[in-house]
């Protein structure tokens, strides 16, 4: 019973709260997160220690990794020989740090990804710059703590005397917290930080002219100077970071593009397979290869390019959709005072600038304390010397080195420190002991203490030693700058012959909604017959276009389709096309009005539509283009019970007429339409009495000779008219009569096309009987006559709808 009251009954919850809350301090302040300091992870700071305390440096040889790495795990770090290996990896790859911190000997993987040879087969030491962030560590300039399990002692923090936050930078990601933060250069870092403690008041601009920005291992490009200051004033920020390239000439109009750098922490071999891959399946077109030439000499892939191939178009196309141009986001987080936070650049130069006043004083105290110990011992060696007879004697008469402690004590005077240092003196020392030369050393060493003494004393002479220091190490370690910085964000712009293999091909699509894209060779195979159609539907539009084009299809809903040719399926000629819903999705029984093909949206011409209650719009031709196609996009806002009756492309100067099912024609100019926006509504067209509607607008091609107006009815009847029978009015208006109404069986017009010689129109009636007419057949009719009837109704049923025959269209043949 007594057992089982030692249990404690709480809930789940607070349970598990507090065990992951103790986990997550533990991630964030010892594993995942640097120390804003030495810009050291715990891994990464008990390495570098463990190769210091084993003497595996930069001047010596190197040692076998798994002896360090076991060294870490037996006496700081007790997790996987992996992830202590992979750490000190990771300090050696010139790609991934700008100052490595290890060098090794063997496979330490590569900037392909390729994984490094197992710890037994490589060798490491220490590099030269990493001295510079253990220098003095044995000068109690550090806080010491236990390891794990209490056998030895472990450094808090490193000595760290430049700022390697910033020169390595760091990435890792904790709970709750994550940190980005890139590597610069050393000798601008160094600078920064001078800068910054001659003048506490500096602003981060002003920073920003001395430290430039990343200077990544890799090189590249990085844009965008605003990012970079929102960074560097926040913590957070992003930048766009390109690789390195260049286009070269070759002979025959040929050209290469030479890429020599890439992005920060982009995979090469990843980045050259994804511009393979999108070779090889034609989303880039007029590459004739991609090699890797990358050797010891240095990073080199190149791109060969066909005959006249858009060699900056293909350079900008693999920026976009490749690893060529990555965005970096800043994210700078370090741990302060046990405490993870988003620090700007003058936090991280102030925290490291605090951290090395710490480092210097507590040196500067240990040498002081040293100097002022020997200082005393040398004046007690000088005054020994003068007496060393009367010394020597009494150290004979001595029982033992008590008892000639003692005496010599009472007889000279000496302190208890002295007098142990002149009996371990050994006796050549006391009588071959040059005096002149203790009296230099008593005098450099009280120049030291005087030294020491001003700078424990005087932050400015703090300062001073902390500047010398760091401007010695940039003399040391200075590198050249590897990335350059760029203002601006370039805006990318991609030629559409890049990416698609330009080719003429012929589009239909019909009203029910069926379209497809048949190259020239499948079309002139069936000499343009055998078009498959499902029964009761009808061409809107059969055009000879080219790959690069776009096609606008329109719906009665007021909604339109935006397809690249490209983007259609190729389908034979004889077989049936694929229907628009798997373009973007249309709803059931939405039909295709008109399909309208485009090469270039900034041409300055607009769109007009017509809708069945007698409303006009137009909008210029660029608002319709669009980068998401997906789904269906709104054309113009229709009232519920309207409907899109046409759509036609004008110049901005044309005239529009408009017909109504009674039998009225208004012509009026476009301009009496104001442009509106994309989505907007009409305004209205014609007049029209209850129960009227509108059956057709089109915009004019003018008044030719050979241009006329043909009206057909539902009784069948179908008549001719000259344009200028209709004079130009004002929109909004009745317009003029074209029919004569009759009281018993009166017309109603249900179809009215421009027409020219070459013109047929198609009638379909209600009994499904389809017929072809030529109303160039026709004699002239004036306005008021009601035409001949080309149909007998009673053998046929009612005309219900009319249509122009489509013909072969080549739209941009002069183009």
């Amino acid at each position: 019973m007594s057992e089982v009251e030692n249990y404690l009954d709480l809930p789940l919850e607070e349970v598990i709260g507090d065990r992951f809350g103790r986990y997550s301090k533990y991630i964030i302040q010892e594993r995942a997160l640097p120390d804003a300091r030495d810009g050291l992870k715990p891994v990464q700071r008990r390495i570098l220690f463990a190769m210091h305390e084993e003497r595996n440096t930069h001047d010596k040889g190197f040692r076998k990794s798994a002896k360090t790495v076991g060294t870490v795990i037996g006496n700081y770090h007790p997790h996987g020989d992996s992830s202590v290996y992979e750490a000190m990896v990771r300090l050696s790859q010139e790609w991934k740090v700008r100052n490595a911190l290890v060098e090794m000997h063997g496979n330490n993987g590569s900037v392909d990804g390729d994984p490094p040879a197992a710890m037994r087969y490589t060798e490491a030491r220490l590099s030269p710059i990493s001295a510079e962030l253990l220098r003095d560590i044995d000068k109690e300039t550090v806080d010491f703590i236990p390891n794990f399990d209490d056998t030895n002692h472990e450094p808090v923090v490193l000595p760290a005397r430049f700022p390697n936050l910033l020169v390595n930078g760091s990435t890792g990601i904790s709970a709750g917290y994550a940190t980005d933060i890139p590597p610069h250069n050393l000798t601008e870092v160094i600078d920064a930080v001078i800068k910054r403690m001659e003048n506490p008041e500096i602003t981060i601009d002003e920073l920003l002219k001395v430290m430039r920005g990343p200077d990544f291992p890799t090189g590249g490009i990085i844009q965008g100077e605003e990012g970079l200051k929102q960074a560097y004033k926040t913590g957070k920020g992003k930048v766009v970071v390109r690789g390195r390239a260049r286009i070269e000439k070759l002979r025959s109009k040929r050209e290469q593009i030479i890429i020599n750098e890439i992005p920060y922490e982009v995979n090469k071999a990843s980045l050259v397979k994804r511009m393979d891959e999108l070779k090889l399946d034609r989303k880039v077109e007029g590459i004739a290869e991609i090699r890797d030439e990358t050797d010891r000499t240095g990073m080199q892939i190149v791109i060969e390019l066909k005959k006249d191939a858009d060699s900056e178009g293909i350079l900008n196309f693999f920026y976009k959709h490749t690893d060529l141009q990555v965005n970096y986001n800043f994210n700078m987080v370090a741990i302060l005072d046990k405490t993870p936070r988003q620090m700007n650049l003058t936090q991280m130069l102030d925290a490291y600038i605090s951290h090395q006043k710490n480092v210097i004083t507590r040196a500067s105290t240990f040498d002081l304390t040293k100097a002022q110990k020997r200082h005393h011992i040398v004046e007690g060696l000088i005054i020994a010397i003068s007496v060393l007879d009367e010394l020597i004697q009494s150290i004979r008469e001595s029982k033992d080195k008590q008892d000639a402690k003692k005496r010599i004590k009472q007889q000279f005077d000496f302190s208890e420190e002295q007098a142990e240092a002149i009996v371990n003196l050994q006796l050549y020392r006391l009588t071959n002991t040059d005096i002149s030369a203790l009296q230099n050393e008593l005098t450099a060493l009280e120049q030291q203490i005087e030294k020491l003494t001003r700078i424990l004393s005087d932050e400015k002479a703090l300062y001073h030693v902390i500047v010398t220091d760091l401007k010695d190490i940039k003399k040391r370690f200075k590198t050249e700058r590897l990335t350059t910085i760029e203002k601006e964000v370039e805006e990318l712009k991609i030629n559409l012959e890049v990416m698609i293999a330009s080719e003429d091909v012929l589009v239909s699509v019909t009203r029910e909604g069926y379209i497809k894209r048949t190259s020239l060779r499948s079309y002139q195979a069936s000499n343009g017959d055998g078009l498959a159609m499902k029964e009761g539907d009808r061409l809107v539009g059969l055009f000879e276009v080219n790959t690069t084009d776009t096609m606008l299809m329109f719906t009665d809903r007021g909604r339109y389709i935006y397809a690249p040719i490209h983007t259609l399926p190729d389908i034979r000629w004889k077989d049936l096309a694929q229907h628009a819903s798997n373009l973007a999705g249309l709803d059931q029984g939405e039909k295709i009005v008109q399909a309208m093909p485009v090469r270039d949206f900034n041409d300055q011409s607009y769109l007009i539509f017509f809708t069945k209650n007698g409303m006009v719009k137009r909008s210029e031709l660029k608002l319709y283009e669009a980068s998401r196609f997906s789904k269906p996009l709104v054309a113009l806002n229709l009232k519920k019970d309207d409907a899109l009756i046409d759509v036609a492309r004008s110049n901005g100067l044309q005239d529009l007429f408009v017909v109504c099912d009674r039998g009225y024609g208004l012509r009026f100019n476009e301009a009496d339409v104001s442009p509106v926006s994309q989505r907007a509504a009409g305004v209205k067209a014609m007049n029209l009495k209850k129960d009227e509607q509108l059956v057709k607008g089109l915009v004019m091609e003018g008044e030719s000779d050979d241009t006329f107006f043909s009206l057909v009815t539902q009784r069948g009847a179908m008549k001719r008219m000259y344009v200028t029978e209709f004079e130009q009015a004002k929109r909004a208006n009745r317009g003029q009569i074209m029919l004569r109404e009759l009281k018993g069986k009166p017309h109603r017009v249900v179809g009215f096309e421009e027409i020219t010689p070459n013109d047929k129109l198609i009638l379909v009636t209600t009994r499904g009987d389809i017929s072809e007419h030529h109303p160039m057949a026709l004699s002239i009719s004036d306005r008021y006559s009601n035409g001949s009837f080309v149909l007998d109704t009673d053998q046929v049923g009612e005309v219900l709808d009319v249509f122009k025959q489509v013909l072969y269209q080549t739209p941009f043949k002069d183009e």
